[in-house]
């Protein structure tokens, strides 16, 4: 028998409307990678995202195959790609999958909250030209983030969805092998029959983590319909920020249809789960709400730290996540925090290329009047402090723990700055990356058992990096400015569906 030749598409974004176009620069910084270059990182400690060695490692477990990759691109989060990026982007794997025809079946590890600046769904157009190319027989896999916006067109288009299951996103490579069997069973000959249901309710992302809460509850209440008929159960939280009328909590669902039988009975039973886990969800619809910290409060948790009358603590400062396409250079809690002279304090990644480069020109051990965000911009209010430069980096790391373990990142030329008066310690970079990894302190000579307070531009995804150092108990999340404040209110939302909770709290819905 032949080896099934596999396609593989990727496209990583997640868009937030509310900030600056995604460039090329952008995806070639991060990971654009095409053709064969694609097999031989998969196989390797890379830059790729995390789906691929995983979805390699299972296939190459399970039997004979070829890979057929096209292309795969990754950007941090940002705004709507620029349109005629995406078109060429389009064009490329239009192109590439035609002239690799024919192939047996198709892999889309993709984030699932792009956008363009003339498609806001880009994902869907994208799965819906793969459909085109390859015709409605050869079966269609998708993997997503579970902060993925989906639409009707793209489950439409694929014969399943498997949305990850954690929050920070640990399990990225176990979805990516699910694809890899769920693949493995309809070259065999099995079918799906899918349901689709989209609630009106956009939580903050905040309140999407998967240890405990609301979405935790669900997630394991949709896990016990998964076996025998039922394939797979995927709940995305979705991505409010990128502000269109396909946000909103989605519940998938894959039904096993094997070969000779009606989709019919898999069809009821993808229905039937289907509506029970919205209904379940919207039950407890209410439960997606969480207090914040002030910065005034977080100040004097830091105090506390320090005095040793807490244990040290992290503070995050949610609303500038580079994970979520905010810019990593908003000063508010820097700023709050020099001003009272809390010893014991780390703050990073401060994102400013400009004020690394000058330190990298300085050197290490330099002084320097540091100033950060010497181009102001809406939430980018500048700082200054007489500094030290402590070390200099050029940025690049393997991640040790949670979502960047074993996987390369790059910070773009760093530097570590020790702010006169205060003594807090901040790691700048150049490249926006969210502080969700150890390493990115580690790198800079920083020994953060000995940190009493660790403030991490992040929203959610250093809990899985830095939980040897600080239990959920000691994690606070600050209430401060920025383009991913969890706060809903604060944004001037024009193609929300609405009405939606919690921006609205008399949202009604009735079960399709």
């Amino acid at each position: 028998m032949r080896a099934p030749r596999i396609a593989i598409i990727g496209l990583h974004l997640e868009a937030n409307a509310f900030a600056p176009p995604t460039t090329r620069d952008d995806f070639q910084r991060q990971c654009w990678e095409e053709a064969e270059a694609i097999t031989r990182l998969a196989r390797e400690v890379s830059h790729l995202p995390s789906e691929l060695p995983g979805f390699y490692a299972r296939m190459d477990a399970t039997g004979p195959w070829t890979p057929v990759p096209i292309l795969v691109a990754s950007a941090p989060p940002g705004g709507p790609i620029e349109q005629s990026l995406f078109l060429d982007f389009c064009d490329r794997v239009r192109n590439g999958l035609a002239a690799a025809l024919p192939v047996d079946a198709v892999y889309v590890p993709s984030h699932g909250a792009s956008s363009a600046t003339g498609d806001e769904d880009s994902d869907g157009t994208l799965l819906a030209m793969l459909r085109q190319i390859v015709g409605p027989a050869v079966p269609i896999v998708v993997s997503h983030d579970p902060h993925c916006n989906v639409s009707e067109r793209l489950v439409e288009a694929c014969d399943a969805l498997v949305v990850y299951r954690t929050n920070p996103h640990v399990d990225a490579r176990e979805r990516a092998a699910e694809c890899a069997d769920l693949l493995r069973e309809m070259l065999a000959g099995m079918r799906t029959a899918k349901a689709f249901i989209r609630l009106p309710l956009t939580p903050p992302s905040v309140t999407l983590l998967t240890a405990e809460g609301p979405y935790a509850d669900l997630l394991r209440y949709g896990q016990e319909f998964v076996g025998g008929t039922v394939a797979n159960v995927s709940i995305a939280g979705g991505f409010v920020f990128s502000d269109l009328p396909k946000c909103g909590m989605t519940i998938t669902v894959t039904a096993r249809v094997p070969p000779g039988q009606s989709r019919e009975s898999g069809l009821a039973e993808a229905r039937g789960t289907a509506l029970a886990i919205a209904q379940r969800g919207w039950a407890e619809h209410q439960r997606y709400a969480r207090r914040l910290t002030s910065i005034a409060e977080a100040v004097t948790l830091a105090r506390r730290a320090a005095a040793g009358a807490m244990p040290p603590v992290i503070l995050a400062d949610v609303a500038d996540n580079p994970g979520g396409g905010g810019r990593g250079n908003t000063s508010w809690l820097l700023a709050a925090l020099h001003e009272a002279g809390v010893p014991g304090v780390v703050l990073g990644v401060f994102v400013d290329p400009a004020l690394a480069a000058t330190a990298h020109a300085a050197g290490a051990g330099a002084r320097l009047h540091a100033v950060f965000n010497r181009q102001e911009s809406a939430f980018a209010k500048r700082f200054a402090a007489d500094a030290v430069v402590e070390r200099i980096s050029d940025g690049a790391g393997v991640g040790r723990r949670g979502v960047a373990a074993g996987k390369r990142f790059n910070l773009g030329p760093s530097a570590l700055l020790r702010l006169d008066g205060s003594g807090i310690r901040v790691v700048v970079g150049s490249l926006r990356r969210q502080l969700a990894e150890p390493v990115m302190l580690e790198m800079h000579g920083i020994d953060i058992a000995a940190a009493t307070c660790v403030a991490v531009k992040s929203r959610g995804h250093f809990r899985a990096g830095f939980d040897e150092f600080f239990p959920p108990a000691q994690v606070f999340e600050v209430d401060a400015p920025g383009l991913t404040s969890p706060v809903l209110a604060n944004f001037p939302w024009q193609r929300l569906p609405r009405p939606v909770f919690p921006l609205d709290s008399d949202t009604e819905w009735q079960a399709p």
